[in-house]
């Protein structure tokens, strides 16, 4: 990617090469069908989607990764599938030598929609 920071998620895409792109398109469109009322977003120079005036989930393109976050690292129920990907404290990689795990990156979008629910509850 150049230099140049991305204004809006399609400038970030046009800085990728095509496998990242078509990564990064789908984690996208995971998002926009999973929380239909999120809306895109750049925070950090990385793609994000925001719902209810809150970040969702960021996820951005690396050199040999994609990677998402926060990811729910000290949430049970992701506990065992977590464990098999490389990641920090509050991100999960997902390395460009294996298939996206569609489903799990869905499950983890309606984690955070409904944490962020739960919060605005409170």
């Amino acid at each position: 990617m150049d230099k140049q920071k991305p204004n809006s998620i399609d400038e970030y895409l046009s800085k990728l090469k095509t496998d990242k792109i078509e990564k990064i398109t789908l984690i996208r469109n995971i998002v926009k069908n999973t929380i239909p009322e999120a809306s895109e977003t750049i925070s950090y120079e990385m793609p994000a989607f925001k719902y209810k005036n809150r970040i969702l989930i960021y996820f951005a393109a690396f050199k040999n990764h994609i990677s998402i976050f926060p990811a729910p690292r000290t949430a049970q129920e992701f506990a065992d599938e977590l464990k098999n990907y490389k990641g920090g404290k509050g991100t999960v990689q997902f390395q460009d030598s294996n298939p996206l795990p569609l489903h799990l990156i869905e499950r983890i979008v309606k984690f955070h929609a409904a944490k962020i629910v739960a919060k605005q509850k409170k």
